[in-house]
C-alpha cells in the first residue's frame, strides 16, 4: 500500500509515526512538492527515495543536492533530512522507510553483524545521493522502482518482494559506504548534538515569539554560535527555519482542523494575519484558503 506523505515529530524532532507494522516494518509514502514539503526530522529507521517527476532539493545534514528524475537517495538511521521543492513544477518522490529488522530480521545473525550494522553505524555514512550514471547506484535505482512496484500492486508474496529488495540494496549500499575512522567527528557531533536541542525548543516554543538568543539559550550557546551551528548543520538560519517550522505546522492544521485561518496563523506565531498569507504563498504556491481545499 502506497501512503500520503505526513512527517509528525515529537518535541525532540523525532518522526513519530509508525513506518509500517511490526510484522512488517516498511512503509511507502508518495511525497507531493510543494503540498508536502518535508521539515527537518530524523527517525531510527532506514529511508530510500526516488524522485519519481520533476526536481527536489535533498538535505541530510550539512550537504545538500538537487535531485532529477530518475535519481535517488538513502538517509542513514538518525541522521537530520528535510526535502523542498527545486523549481516552479512540482515533484513527486516515492520514498521507503523501513526498520533494519525488516532486512535481518534479528541481531544474532550474520545479515545484522556482517551488513546492516556497519553501515548504520558508520558515521562517515550520513546516506548517499544516487544517480542512474553510476552503475552501482543504478542497481540500488532499479531495486527501489522495482520494490515500489510490488508494494503499489501487493500480489501475493509482495512482502517477500520487498524484503529481497531491500536486502539487495542493503548489500549494495554496505559494500560503497565509506571506511570508517576517515575523519574526526568531534565537532561535527557536537553541532550535532546542540542544533538538535535548538530544534527541540523552535518545535515545542514556535507558537510564541522567539529571538536568536531565546533559541540560543536551548543549549546555553551564544546567538553567533546559534548562527554559526545552524549554517554548519542544516545550511540556514535560526529565524529562516522557525519561519519554515510555523509555516509547515500551519499547513498541517489547515488540513487537519475546521479552525480559522487567523487563529491558526497566531498559534503558529504569526502576528499579522497579511504577512502570514503572503508568506505562506510564498512557501506553498496558493493561499491558505486554496492550500485547505486542495486547490
Amino acid at each position: 500500500m502506497i501512503l500520503p506523505c505526513s512527517v509528525q515529530t515529537n518535541t525532540q524532532g523525532e518522526e513519530l509515526r509508525e513506518h509500517g507494522t511490526r510484522l512488517f516494518p516498511v512503509a511507502c509514502y508518495q511525497d507531493l512538492l510543494p503540498r508536502d514539503e518535508i521539515a527537518w526530522h530524523w527517525h531510527n529507521e532506514l529511508e530510500l527515495g526516488l524522485i519519481a517527476n520533476g526536481s527536489a532539493v535533498v538535505e541530510t545534514g550539512s550537504a545538500s543536492c538537487v535531485l532529477h528524475a530518475g535519481e535517488g537517495f538513502f538517509i542513514n538511521s538518525n541522521i537530520l533530512h528535510a526535502a523542498a521543492l527545486s523549481g516552479d513544477d512540482s515533484c513527486e518522490i516515492h520514498s521507503v522507510v523501513f526498520h533494519p529488522r525488516a532486512v535481518s530480521g534479528s541481531t544474532d545473525n550474520i545479515i545484522w553483524q556482517k551488513y546492516v550494522k556497519p553501515l548504520i553505524e558508520n558515521q562517515t555514512c550520513p546516506g548517499f545521493y544516487l544517480t542512474p550514471d553510476v552503475m552501482w547506484q543504478k542497481r540500488v535505482l532499479d531495486s527501489l522502482e522495482s520494490l515500489w512496484r510490488a508494494a503499489d500492486k501487493e500480489p501475493f508474496g509482495y512482502e517477500i518482494q520487498v524484503r529481497n529488495e531491500l536486502s539487495s540494496i542493503m548489500a549494495i549500499l554496505s559494500e560503497n559506504q565509506p571506511a570508517v575512522g576517515k575523519k574526526s567527528f568531534g565537532k561535527e557531533q557536537r553541532d550535532n548534538a546542540r542544533i538538535k536541542e535548538m530544534l527541540t525548543f523552535i518545535q515545542a516554543n514556535y507558537g510564541r515569539e522567539l529571538t536568536v538568543e531565546d533559541i540560543a539559550s536551548a543549549c546555553a550557546v551564544s546567538a553567533s554560535e546559534c548562527i554559526r551551528c545552524f549554517h554548519a548543520t542544516i545550511n540556514t538560519t535560526p529565524i529562516a527555519y522557525l519561519k519554515s517550522y510555523r509555516l509547515q505546522q500551519a499547513a498541517v492544521k489547515l488540513q487537519l482542523t475546521t479552525d480559522k485561518i487567523s487563529a491558526i496563523a497566531e498559534s503558529c506565531g504569526f502576528q499579522e494575519m497579511s504577512y502570514f498569507a503572503k508568506s505562506f504563498k510564498v512557501a506553498y504556491g496558493c493561499t491558505p484558503s486554496e492550500y485547505r481545499i486542495g486547490k
